[in-house]
């Protein structure tokens, strides 16, 4: 199991300032809602199981869009694959779960724990992932029962073409 966020991380913001219009999406621009500074305060993956490299857009407890830039340097290129470099299908759901931890980890009434992959639904690969590209993963909460049980869909796409999509569900451990 992968660990998807801890809610007990120390120096974590409290939660993240929304616009009055309830989405803290900067109209027109990327800059950044949270960086990667930020980020490692709300989750506690780090390099190089850190794959989230900022949110440019938070809706609070509905959805988040975060950025992964692929570079030729991280270290599961070496053996995935020798001479034809293509990211791990799983790296890429995992990306799209980190970003789905930071709505987990602003959500006022979950409060304390860990968040574990509960299962992995209806994940459909669509094109490879390889260096140079920037992924874009958006996340939507789906539902969560009993405040311990949750459901999200994910996407991932590269230049505005699909590249993953699928449903992660997540169990809340004390």
């Amino acid at each position: 199991m992968s660990t998807l966020t801890d809610l007990n991380t120390t120096d974590a913001p409290s939660h993240v300032e929304a616009q009055a219009n309830g989405s803290t999406k900067s109209s027109g621009s990327t800059k950044p809602i949270l960086a990667i500074e930020d980020i490692h305060k709300l989750l506690p993956h780090r390099y190089p199981f850190s794959l989230v490299d900022r949110i440019i857009e938070y809706v609070p407890g509905e959805r988040a869009v975060g950025i992964k830039n692929v570079t030729f340097n991280e270290p599961h290129f070496q053996g995935h694959f020798p001479g034809r470099p293509i990211m791990p299908g799983v790296l890429i759901v995992e990306a799209m779960a980190q970003v789905g931890g930071v709505v987990l980890t602003q959500m006022s009434d979950v409060q304390g724990g860990l968040f574990l992959f509960a299962g992995i639904d209806k994940v459909r690969f669509r094109r490879p992932v390889t260096p140079g590209d920037q992924l874009i993963l958006t996340v939507e909460l789906l539902c969560v029962k009993r405040r311990r049980f949750g459901k999200m869909q994910g996407r991932a796409e590269v230049d505005g073409q699909l590249v993953a999509e699928g449903e992660l569900m997540f169990s809340l451990v004390d």
